[in-house]
């Protein structure tokens, strides 16, 4: 098994342990209030991007050039949208393949950088969500970093369409 696949095993295990322990969490089906308000687009070891690459090489045509225009745009406006989020339905096209921060979202935390819900800390806050203890992200991110170089979302696009990714990882410029 790979280390990426052990990692998303760990980060499973943890999911389903709050999401057993906490029927009403709002992470879940219908709930893209994290695809929508990105802070920076999200960043992928290479690993993570050619999981993605599958789960889009799935998608038709016209749908995946959506996504590649969208991703590779620089959108000035903050927060931004998830390029890959279908903005009609709410979901993820490639969501059994989706990045670790998509995966761990409202799952883990990183207060001093600002990366979790805000919805989940209001009802921690409001007292609705009593036993709720936050997880350390910085134990992910070092798993991460064992796999090898990150870029954004929009640089892996960018190498996608030169047909470049694995040249420049081995030879960079």
């Amino acid at each position: 098994m790979t280390p990426l696949a052990n990692l998303h095993i760990d980060i499973d295990v943890r999911v389903h342990t709050i999401l057993e322990g906490h029927a009403d969490w709002l992470c879940g089906k219908g709930c893209d209030g994290c695809c929508r308000r990105l802070a920076e687009v999200p960043q992928l070891t290479f690993a993570e991007w050619e999981l993605l690459r599958e789960g889009l090489a799935a998608l038709s045509a016209e749908r995946l050039q959506e996504i590649r225009m969208l991703a590779i745009s620089s959108q000035q406006d903050r927060p931004l949208t998830c390029p890959m989020l279908d903005r009609s339905s709410g979901t993820c096209p490639v969501y059994h393949q989706r990045p670790v921060a998509c995966r761990t979202y409202g799952f883990y935390v990183q207060r001093d950088k600002g990366l979790y819900c805000h919805d989940i800390e209001l009802q921690v806050d409001e007292g609705r969500l009593p036993s709720v203890v936050w997880g350390n992200h910085d134990a992910i991110d070092q798993q991460l970093a064992r796999l090898g170089e990150s870029r954004s979302l929009s640089d892996w696009f960018e190498c996608w369409m030169r047909e470049s990714c694995t040249t420049e990882l081995t030879h960079p410029e």
